[in-house]
């Protein structure tokens, strides 16, 4: 796998280099998540189950803009784009939960697509040195400014998390289940 192709590995090299592991966790948990969201009409990427009022569409839209924030914003300090440099973030808070419900599931799929297609080119810019050492253009309040291997960490975190949540929300929809999805053929 190099930095520059949409990734082909379905796993973590097994021995490989720090790079290509974070990476290929992170594309895991991409590839997964997006197989849990796949395929759904606008009722399936809006159903919710229990107490939660989270949704399918919600949590592709949600995670579009963590794409956008740090593989745009944090990483290079690029302006992470429409929509997300238009919402008045101090007093809509979680507006990407919610508005996800007035989006088609085509929009929904087709800008989760972009962001990631997005971060995965200006992950391979930042990283044409190979160097995760390197600081992000983010600086914490606290002063620390975070490397790009924190970075990478805090990401799939965020992904591993939601990629549980969409796990529940998949199987109360349809009842697809697994851990992985399908290997191509």
């Amino acid at each position: 796998m190099t930095l520059h192709d949409e990734p082909t590995l379905l796993w973590p090299p097994v021995a490989g280099t720090e790079v290509d592991t974070l990476i290929g966790s992170l594309e895991r948990q991409r590839r997964t998540f997006r197989w849990k969201c796949e395929g759904l009409d606008a009722d399936g990427l809006r159903a919710t189950t229990a107490a939660s009022s989270m949704t399918l569409g919600g949590l592709l839209k949600h995670l579009s803009f963590i794409e956008s924030l740090y593989f745009s914003l944090k990483l290079l300090g690029r302006d992470p784009g429409v929509p997300w440099n238009a919402v008045d973030w101090e007093n809509e808070e979680d507006w990407e939960f919610r508005s996800a419900a007035e989006d088609t599931p085509e929009e929904l799929y087709a800008m989760y697509d972009a962001s990631v297609a997005r971060a995965r080119a200006n992950l391979a810019e930042a990283l044409a040195d190979g160097d995760l050492g390197k600081p992000i253009e983010e600086t914490w309040d606290d002063g620390d400014t975070p490397s790009i291997r924190r970075m990478m960490v805090d990401v799939i975190e965020e992904y591993a998390r939601h990629t549980g949540h969409a796990d529940i929300l998949r199987e109360a929809v349809d009842g697809r289940v697994g851990e992985d999805p399908p290997q191509p053929e």
